[in-house]
């Protein structure tokens, strides 16, 4: 049977001396596999749509088991992050982390438009790192560890001064400071970006800005909660984390 999905490559896998295996997280099917045969030959049709990141339509045929690709035309390559060292790293992250909390075949249209509008972005110029923010505090819903941004975790209060905690889940009020010895402090701001971000419409994106403090505020946060709760160990992570030092250390001396 003939399947046609509008896609974006989230993994790829050399297979034999010529050949690919793509992992697609498609608009109308959810997560695909599909085997792309000769598409590392340099006179391939399926050079373009079978690289990690491209944004295209696909054909294929489907049995049991794996898909054969039949036609393939690009949508977007999202040429810049491929051209950029520090682009491929966060967008490496965002494909890496969608493949791993994703099944094959459970269509979810509204996650497949998270991962393009973010791709996207980061593609056209947009803060990687921001973009990022936003794509892990909306992934906490698909892994289940969903924060809570709106009130006390421990006792509901929305008044009064707030912190993070890890152990409570979100938000803790200053009544119940004395449940997490471990409390984040971080600044009131921060705190309302943690929640707009949360419930950010990507699709109506604008130039966002922070200060540097307010950046590793929030990357602390969420790098502890991921660690705490999402259970998942990702190589991009790493890799992630290297070249932000990298970049880091590159600014100072510049």
């Amino acid at each position: 049977m003939l399947h046609k999905c509008e896609g974006i490559v989230i993994r790829t896998n050399a297979y034999g001396e010529s050949n690919k295996i793509l992992t697609i997280y498609s608009k109308e099917l959810g997560k695909v596999g599909v085997m792309a045969r000769g598409a590392t030959k340099p006179s391939s049709r399926f050079t373009a749509v079978s690289q990690l990141f491209s944004h295209a339509t696909f054909v294929f045929q489907k049995g049991r088991g794996l898909g054969s690709l039949q036609q393939g035309e690009i949508l977007e390559s999202m040429r810049s992050i491929r051209e950029d060292i520090f682009l491929t790293a966060y967008a490496s992250y965002v494909v890496e982390l969608m493949d791993r909390v994703t099944e094959e075949g459970n269509k979810n249209s509204a996650l497949y438009e998270l991962l393009y509008q973010t791709l996207h972005y980061i593609d056209e110029g947009f803060d990687p790192e921001i973009l990022l923010f936003i794509f892990e505090l909306k992934m906490c819903d698909r892994l289940g560890i969903t924060p809570q941004l709106n009130c006390c975790a421990s006792c509901g209060a929305t008044e009064g001064s707030f912190a993070f905690s890890i152990k409570e889940g979100g938000f803790l009020c200053n009544q119940c400071f004395h449940k997490d010895p471990h409390l984040i402090k971080i600044s009131p701001a921060t705190l309302k970006i943690l929640r707009a971000f949360y419930y950010y419409d990507l699709s109506r994106i604008g130039n966002i800005s922070l200060k540097e403090e307010t950046r590793k505020e929030i990357r602390f946060v969420l790098d502890e909660y991921y660690e705490a709760y999402s259970g998942i160990m990702l190589k991009s992570k790493r890799f992630l984390n290297q070249i932000g030092t990298m970049k880091a250390n590159f600014d100072k001396k510049n």
